[in-house]
C-alpha cells in the first residue's frame, strides 16, 4: 500500500433551477443527509483498497434508493403517467462500458448497467430486452408502482396543467402551487479514482418529466452523460440531455484534457461554461482527473454535489454560492 495512489469520490444529484429560498429547510436537510450517506457509501469501498467501479456502483445506488432524486425509485414520470429508467458505467482503464435505457422494472438500474458491462459482448440494452436480460442474470423484478412518488405525479400534473395538457384526467387544483421546481435536471452520479489509479463514472435517471414516445436522454449514452479513461479523467453530467448528446460533453471535456493539455476544471468550465451556456443549454459536470482532482462545473441555479477528495476532506453543497 505505501505506493498507492490517492484516492477520491465525487458525486452529484442533479443540477437546474435549485434557489435557497425555494427550498424548505426540512428539504435542505434531507438532501444534505443523502448527499453525504451516498459519498461515505462510495469512499469506505476505496479506504477498504476495493476498486472504482464498486464505489460509484454504491455510491448512486444510495441516489436510486431515495424519493429525493430522478433516479429509481422517486424517478419522474413519463407522459402516461409510469417510470422509464436509463444508465451508464465507465471505466477508464479499458475503456469498458455498459448502459441500459427505458427499463420500468428494475431497482437499482445503474447495478443492471454493470451486468451489461461484465456479463454481455454489448454496450447498451434497451426495453424490453434490457428486462429479459436481467431476468436471465438474476435481477428481482419491482411492479412499477415501487417506483412512482406522490411528489412525482404532482409534478406531472403541474406540469400537463401549464400546458394545457389532459392526458391524466385528475383535478389539479391542489397541486398546481408548489415550491418544488419542474425545471430540476435530475440525475445522478458518481466519480471515483481507487488506490490503483483507476477511474471510473456512473450515472443514473428517470429521464425527463411528460416525455413521450420512449424518449433517452444522454444519461445512458457513453460520451455523452459518462465518460472516463484513465489517462484524463472520469466525468458523470446532468442537464438538458438532448444538448449534451449533441455536444458528446462528457467525452468533449477528456478529449480538451488530451489535446489541448488543459487541467479538468478549465476543460469543463470551457465545455459547460461556454458551449452548453452559448447553446442556452442548462445543466452540469462532476469529474476526477487522473491526480485524484475533484472538480465541479455548471451552469444553472444550483447543482446537488458532495465529494471527498485526495485529502479526506467532504464537501456538500446544494447552491450556486
Amino acid at each position: 500500500m505505501a505506493n498507492a495512489a490517492p484516492i477520491a469520490i465525487v458525486i452529484h444529484g442533479g443540477a437546474g433551477m435549485i434557489v435557497r429560498g425555494k427550498m424548505t429547510a426540512e428539504f435542505e436537510r434531507a438532501y444534505r443527509e443523502k448527499l453525504e450517506e451516498s459519498v461515505q457509501a462510495g469512499y469506505r469501498i476505496l479506504q477498504d483498497g476495493r476498486g472504482s467501479t464498486e464505489a460509484v456502483v454504491a455510491a448512486v445506488e444510495v441516489m436510486e434508493d431515495s424519493e429525493l432524486f430522478n433516479a429509481g425509485k422517486g424517478s419522474v414520470l413519463t407522459h402516461i403517467g409510469s417510470v422509464e429508467m436509463d444508465a451508464s458505467i465507465m471505466e477508464g482503464k479499458f475503456l469498458n462500458a455498459g448502459a441500459i435505457a427505458g427499463v420500468t422494472h428494475i431497482k437499482n438500474p445503474i447495478r443492471l448497467a454493470m451486468a451489461v458491462m461484465e456479463h454481455s459482448p454489448h454496450v447498451m440494452l434497451i426495453g424490453e430486452g434490457a428486462e429479459v436480460f436481467s431476468i436471465e442474470r438474476g435481477f428481482e423484478q419491482f411492479d412499477n408502482s415501487y417506483f412512482r412518488t406522490e411528489r412525482r405525479r404532482e409534478q406531472l400534473l403541474r406540469i400537463q396543467a401549464a400546458d394545457g395538457d389532459t392526458a391524466l384526467s385528475e383535478d389539479m387544483t391542489d397541486v398546481i402551487d408548489s415550491d418544488i421546481d419542474d425545471k430540476k435536471l435530475g440525475t445522478v452520479g458518481a466519480v471515483a479514482i481507487d488506490n490503483k489509479g483507476n477511474i471510473a463514472a456512473a450515472t443514473s435517471t428517470g429521464g425527463m418529466s411528460n416525455k413521450k414516445y420512449g424518449r433517452v436522454g444522454d444519461s445512458p449514452i457513453i460520451g455523452a452523460g459518462t465518460y472516463a479513461d484513465n489517462k484524463t479523467c472520469g466525468i458523470s453530467a446532468t442537464g438538458h440531455g438532448e444538448y449534451f448528446i449533441r455536444t458528446a460533453v462528457a467525452y468533449d471535456i477528456c478529449a480538451r484534457v488530451s489535446y489541448k493539455g488543459l487541467s479538468l476544471q478549465a476543460a469543463a468550465d470551457e465545455v459547460v461554461l461556454d458551449r452548453l451556456k452559448g447553446l442556452r443549454a442548462d445543466g452540469g459536470i462532476v469529474g476526477i482527473d487522473s491526480n485524484a482532482n475533484v472538480v465541479f462545473s455548471f451552469n444553472s441555479e444550483g447543482m446537488y454535489r458532495a465529494s471527498i477528495d485526495a485529502s479526506g476532506g467532504l464537501m456538500i453543497k446544494i447552491f450556486a454560492d
